[in-house]
């Protein structure tokens, strides 16, 4: 605007002056002195801590954070770099601006973290250095592990997990849960006993929590007690040991219940015979003459507890003859089950007489004429629940079919490999000389059929970690097929990079928070 009017601009310059130490030019500054005398002269980084010592937990991989509480932390970490930078004093009187580990070995008992800091000096001046702090990290086992080395039944809490039923694959499942979600990370150790699982933990917080786990998956009902094992009459401290006694409801999948009248009449007399179809932190029951369903919840359950008439271990297999299915009029909507009428025959029963059966079952989706089923023989079986005795005038059909039998297309790949595999936790197996034998051969059919069904049962895989089985090759004769073939598990749901070993069945992540929602079932 000046050059317009025509007006004489002098022109601005940026003074110098000399040091006032090594007399170079420079910018003027607060101190008048260049970077390299300014540093020379000036060290900020004088009464930051150097050397620092910290406490390392070998067993459990934490950091001692004083004064009692240790710290979950991988090497070279984000957390790690938190910790290690917060345990250097008289931090505070200078501006962090950044921090980064420097590369050390892992055997070396040492780290190395670089700081880069502020601080104004010398009338206003700001400087900024950098320095490297060394920690030399000392081994030392934390509370619990010491106590865990010292003697391992010195538990605190125990959790005793139990279900009276005549087999085990509710804990087969359990089992897998704990594992995605690290629920019994703190457990110092796990026994299988007869009917159940055995917990201990070092605190009785850690328990609870894992209760709390339990109580989401699985209808169940606990109690607690306490012993007195020592006590400090001047300070007046208390050691106890606490024992929690976990009730599983014995209602499984593929049950055939009996409900009581009550509460029948309660659900919109549904029933009273149902078929259960799936365990959760509720218990679905299906009627599977007439479509209907309901809800169970624990409350709902141990306010009228009832049990099962008959268990999948009373399956019958039977041949499908034909099968009539019902209009979908009938069928109530929404429901993925489809009514039909249908015509079977026991497969024992061929060659010897020509006994058949004419059922409604749920499974007209399912069913074909030729498929094989797997049903209750309510006309054979023999029972002694009092709750079916309560319906006077209760027409009992002959034969509930409950799902269908691939037993058959399992022939074909009976002994080979599965293409996926599963994790298992370490636990302490007590097996007495005398039985030994038959219950682990017992436990090896049981274990399979779990197998079965999680290739049966979709919503069963929701919540299980499955992992490619890297043993594990196609046949040739995979793709040539010759008709319809047994569930499987698909490839897109497997996981890689598994190595089953004692040593990492377990992640060790002491404070991971099992809140998730875990709803499918058993």
């Amino acid at each position: 605007m000046a050059e317009e009017s025509g007006m004489f601009t002098v022109q601005q310059t940026v003074g110098t002056v000399l040091c006032c130490k090594c007399g170079i030019l420079i910018p003027p500054n607060a101190a008048n002195m260049c970077v390299n005398c300014l540093r020379s002269e000036v060290d900020i980084t004088e009464g930051l801590q150097k050397h620092v010592i910290i406490i390392h937990c070998a067993e459990c991989d934490r950091y001692l954070q004083p004064p009692r509480t240790w710290i979950k932390a991988q090497f070279e970490s984000k957390q790690l770099l938190t910790f290690c930078v917060k345990r250097i004093k008289n931090l505070n009187k200078v501006r962090l601006v950044h921090s980064e580990f420097i590369w050390t070995e892992p055997h070396s008992k040492r780290l190395k973290v670089k700081l880069k800091v502020q601080k104004e000096v010398l009338n206003g001046a700001v400087i900024e250095q950098a320095c490297m702090v060394e920690y030399v990290v000392q081994d030392q086992m934390c509370e619990s592990c010491s106590r865990v080395q010292t003697n391992p039944d010195q538990w605190v809490a125990a959790v005793q997990l139990r279900q009276h039923v005549s087999h085990r694959r509710t804990f087969f499942y359990l089992e897998q849960l704990i594992l995605k979600h690290n629920a019994a990370v703190r457990a110092i150790r796990i026994k299988q006993t007869d009917h159940g699982l055995d917990f201990f933990f070092a605190n009785r917080i850690h328990a609870v929590k894992f209760i709390e786990f339990i109580q989401k998956v699985v209808p169940i009902k606990s109690r607690h007690d306490k012993q007195l094992v020592s006590h400090d009459i001047k300070s007046n401290n208390y050691n106890y040991k606490f024992t929690f006694s976990v009730e599983i409801c014995p209602i499984c999948r593929e049950d055939l219940v009996c409900l009581p009248p009550k509460l029948a009449a309660s659900l919109g007399n549904l029933g009273p015979l149902v078929v259960c179809t799936k365990i959760s932190n509720n218990i679905a029951l299906l009627d599977p003459l007439t479509l209907r369903h309901c809800f169970l919840d624990a409350e709902q359950y141990w306010r009228a507890p009832f049990t099962s008439l008959l268990s999948s271990k009373k399956l019958v297999e039977y041949v499908v003859l034909d099968v009539d299915p019902i209009p979908s009029e009938v069928n109530i909507g929404g429901s993925k089950y489809v009514m039909a009428d249908a015509q079977v025959a026991r497969v024992s029963d061929f060659g010897k007489n020509d006994t058949m059966f004419f059922v409604r079952t749920h499974l007209g989706h399912l069913l074909n004429a030729g498929d094989y089923a797997l049903g209750y023989d309510l006309n054979a079986a023999n029972n002694n629940d009092m709750e079916i005795d309560k319906y006077k005038s209760l027409v009992i059909p002959e034969v509930i079919l409950v799902k269908k039998s691939y037993e058959e297309m399992r022939q074909k790949t009976r002994g080979k490999p599965r293409s996926w595999v599963i994790k298992s936790i370490v636990k302490e197996v007590d097996v007495s000389e005398t039985r030994g034998r038959v219950d682990e051969e017992k436990m090896i059919d049981e274990y399979e059929q779990f197998l079965r069904d999680i290739e049966e049962y979709p919503d069963m895989r929701f919540n299980i970690s499955l992992y490619r089985n890297k043993e594990y090759q196609a046949s040739e004769m995979a793709d040539v097929t010759d008709g319809e073939e047994a569930p499987s598990v698909p490839l897109e749901e497997l996981l890689d990079d598994l190595k089953i070993s004692n040593e990492d069945v377990v992640d060790d992540d002491g404070d991971d928070d099992d809140d998730d929602d875990v709803d499918e079932g058993v």
